[in-house]
């Protein structure tokens, strides 16, 4: 299976090709920063009892495409040299990492508390601590991405 990954077109690609390689993995950076850039302020707002109106959809789709594009892009990236970033504890706890932080995504959502937050009531306790959850597992992603490069 890691063969068949390291072997698609996309992974010679960006193995030949310095600019490829580049762009991809600027893709990869934008992904990250719209999806943080969109979640930390939402998970912030929820914590903090400010309530999100109008701006909550709308962080939450860009949100959605910065997590579609840091997968699609990270993925390409990984089909570089998979069993190089299996071996790789960092690549490991950021996966499990992202895995939580989206099972703590989709807890929220479909909880309770949600709706009503995002028609403009107040966040329920259990909201504002699944939001904590969210900023904590995104920012730990965060420092687990960029760990990989050391180890």
């Amino acid at each position: 299976m890691l063969q068949l990954v390291a072997g698609w077109p996309g992974a010679d690609l960006i193995r030949g090709s310095g600019t490829a390689y580049l762009l991809v993995n600027a893709a990869h950076i934008l992904g990250i920063a719209l999806l943080v850039g969109a979640i930390l302020p939402l998970d912030l707002m929820i914590v903090t009892g400010r309530r999100a109106g109008e701006v909550a959809p709308f962080l939450v789709r860009s949100a959605g495409v910065g997590l579609a594009l840091a997968l699609a892009t990270g993925l390409w990236l990984f089909s570089v040299d998979p069993p190089n970033y299996l071996g790789n504890r960092a690549f490991l706890i950021k996966l499990a990492l992202i895995a939580a932080a989206v099972l703590n995504l989709a807890a929220l959502h479909l909880g309770r508390g949600w709706r009503a937050f995002v028609a403009g009531g107040p966040a329920t306790p259990v909201a504002r601590t699944a939001a904590l959850a969210s900023a904590a597992l995104w920012l730990s992603t965060l420092v687990a991405g960029r760990w990989i490069g050391f180890l």
